[in-house]
């Protein structure tokens, strides 16, 4: 059987076909990704997008005159929500023209399989057109998918030259001081005629600087581990009492001089979770709430407890009676180098760049969950962190 208009012939069996060839599509894609199989399109409706996409290649074929695809927006935001999906997989650019390289490879081997199915060829000009269209639509989505990909990526590459570029002013900043004060040290350290009142003062001064340019050194590499490859997560089954007690064990010292009590509930929840990654994130809260504690109070408190929290998961509450957050700064304590207090005189001798918030905040996403906070300038601020009992999988 020759037909006599061989991409109508096409179109039809495409459309009859359409889910057979998403799901050869599928099974190559996960060749292709830097993903695990349930990633490749981790919802229903993204899922749902390859069958589109074929679909609306079958209808280009059997009217390209009227440039289906190019004017049909629907599907080309399908097209541009796979770039986004791509860039948010953190798959390169070669990755995502293969991906429409191999769309196109699947559809002309259908032509060809269609092609004995009919026992007989068509005329090649035909074939030639029908290939042609098969080509060209796969061109229009993958450029639609590429321009949105590169968009993303260039908008990531800009975002972290700005935090580069920001990281560098204050911590040049942040460093100058200690580093100057230890200079100084040293030089005065040298002078024959220091006594040992002088000397002891000035060690004091070497020990407390050091110290600064060790806690701000140790942020720092936190972030970084946060994104690094080589972040190797022990994954465990853990009480979270466990893991606060260890944590006001760290910070037993400081809460002391700052006469603040650590409350730990007896009821806190045990999880399967990235240990490192949930002490690092108690630790930062738990410093904020004993640096900010409010010293006109006799009683001064951080507490860890459990709240409620929505099925499959868990919520943990670090609450203080501290001097609380400025509403006006609630929606960006979570970006980095952001110091709410930067404008009360009485609260400039406390040291920070601003880091801290933002580290827990990053291990929060890590573990999969969300943190939110509530406060009231001079009463107190809580931070409610809700977790899944166990390490999400894709």
């Amino acid at each position: 059987m020759i037909s006599t208009d061989f991409g109508d012939v096409i179109a039809e069996r495409m459309r009859a076909e359409h889910r057979t060839l998403a799901t050869r599509w599928f099974e190559r894609l996960l060749e292709l990704l830097p993903v695990e199989a349930r990633a490749v399109f981790p919802s229903d409706s993204l899922l749902d997008h390859i069958p589109a996409l074929i679909l609306e290649i079958s209808a280009y074929l059997r009217n390209p005159e009227d440039e289906a695809i190019v004017a049909n927006t629907a599907i080309l935001a399908k097209a541009r929500e796979l770039g986004a999906l791509r860039h948010s997989q953190r798959a390169s650019l070669h990755q995502v023209l293969r991906e429409y390289q191999v769309l196109g490879g699947i559809l002309v081997t259908f032509v060809l399989e269609e092609m004995e199915r009919l026992g007989a060829m068509p005329p090649a000009s035909e074939s030639v057109v029908v290939v042609s269209r098969l080509n060209q639509a796969v061109n229009v989505l993958s450029q639609a998918t590429v321009e949105t990909f590169v968009t993303l990526y260039m908008q990531t590459i800009a975002e972290q030259k700005e935090r580069l570029e920001e990281f560098t002013r204050i911590a040049a900043h942040e460093w100058r001081q200690p580093l100057g004060a230890l200079q100084f040290a040293v030089r005065l350290m040298r002078h024959p005629d220091l006594d040992r009142t002088h000397a002891d003062r000035t060690w004091a001064a070497v020990e407390r600087n050091v110290q600064h340019l060790v806690d701000l050194t140790q942020k720092l590499e936190a972030i970084a581990r946060m994104h690094g490859s080589g972040d190797n997560a022990v994954v465990q089954k853990v009480s979270v009492t466990a893991i606060v007690q260890e944590v006001a064990r760290q910070m037993r010292e400081m809460a002391d001089a700052r006469g603040v009590e650590i409350r730990i509930a007896e009821d806190l929840p045990t999880l399967i979770v990235d240990v490192g990654r949930h002490e690092l994130l108690l630790v930062n809260l738990l410093s904020n709430a004993v640096k900010y504690s409010d010293q006109a109070k006799t009683e001064r408190y951080a507490a860890v407890s459990r709240a409620d929290a929505p099925e499959g998961g868990c919520q943990i509450a670090v609450s203080d009676n501290g001097v609380g957050i400025p509403a006006h700064a609630l929606t960006v304590i979570f970006h980095r180098f952001t110091r709410a207090h930067v404008d009360r005189e009485d609260l400039s001798h406390i040291a920070g760049i601003g880091l801290g918030l933002a580290i827990a905040d990053d291990c929060v996403r890590a573990l999969g969950g969300r943190i939110d906070v509530r406060s009231v300038e001079g009463e107190g601020t809580t931070f409610l962190v809700t977790l899944p009992n166990a390490p999400q999988r894709v």
